[in-house]
């Protein structure tokens, strides 16, 4: 099961997604978590934090858990 996470925007960087699913803390973490952890989205390997996530994205970090992009509302 996977936690979703609303956006009221047509998509959202990763970098700003993973601040709003409270993964990192700011976005000076970002590059850096990036490096250090496996972080695929929808199944494929990603480490670009300006990739757009569009409604109906899965971000699966190990240990952190599965997150799906959400609409708000």
């Amino acid at each position: 099961m996977s936690e979703a996470i609303e956006i009221s925007t047509e998509y959202i960087p990763l970098g700003q997604f993973l601040k709003l699913a409270n993964v990192v803390e700011s976005g000076g973490m970002v590059k850096i978590f990036l490096a250090e952890f496996e972080v695929l989205v929808n199944g494929e390997l990603e480490n670009r934090r300006g990739r757009k996530l569009y409604v109906g994205d899965t971000v699966e970090i190990e240990e952190f858990g599965s997150f799906t992009v959400a609409k708000e509302g």
